[in-house]
C-alpha cells in the first residue's frame, strides 16, 4: 500500500489547513487510518485516528476540538482538517494505515501501523 500525503504548508497562527492522504490500495476501506506528527527533536506522536468505517475516531488531547479526521472510502482518502492552528502544531505530518484489526475500531498506537506515507510539512508562524 502506498500512501501519499499532501496539503501541508506555511500558515499563521489561527489559520486552517486540510491534509489529505490518498491510498493506492483498493482495500483501503478495510484499514484503520491515523495521522501522526513529528516535530524537530521530538518523537513521532499520534494526532488522530479513525476506524475503517469512519464511525470511531480518536484525538490527542492537544488537538481535541481543533482537528477533525475523516475518510472517504470511495476515494481511498483520509483527511485531517486542522483549525485554529498554533505554533506548537508545527511538525511533519504522516498518515498511516493499520491492518492490526478487522474490528471497526481505532488504532492509537503507532507500532500497530503497517504502512506510512512520506510526510507533509506543516509550519505555523506566530
Amino acid at each position: 500500500v502506498q500512501l501519499q500525503a499532501s496539503g501541508g504548508g506555511l500558515v499563521q497562527a489561527g489559520d486552517s489547513l486540510r491534509l489529505s492522504c490518498a491510498a493506492s490500495e483498493g482495500t483501503f476501506s478495510s484499514f484503520a487510518m491515523g495521522w501522526f506528527r513529528q516535530a524537530p527533536g521530538k518523537e513521532r506522536d499520534i494526532v488522530a485516528a479513525i476506524s475503517w468505517s469512519g464511525g470511531s475516531t480518536y484525538y490527542a488531547e492537544s488537538v481535541k476540538g481543533r482537528f477533525t479526521i475523516s475518510r472517504d472510502n470511495a476515494k481511498n482518502t483520509v483527511y485531517l482538517q486542522m483549525n485554529s492552528l498554533k505554533p506548537e502544531d508545527t511538525a511533519v505530518y504522516y498518515c498511516a494505515a493499520s491492518t492490526a484489526t478487522s474490528l471497526d475500531t481505532v488504532v492509537a498506537a503507532g507500532s500497530y501501523y503497517d504502512f506510512w506515507g512520506q510526510g507533509t510539512q506543516v509550519t505555523v508562524s506566530s
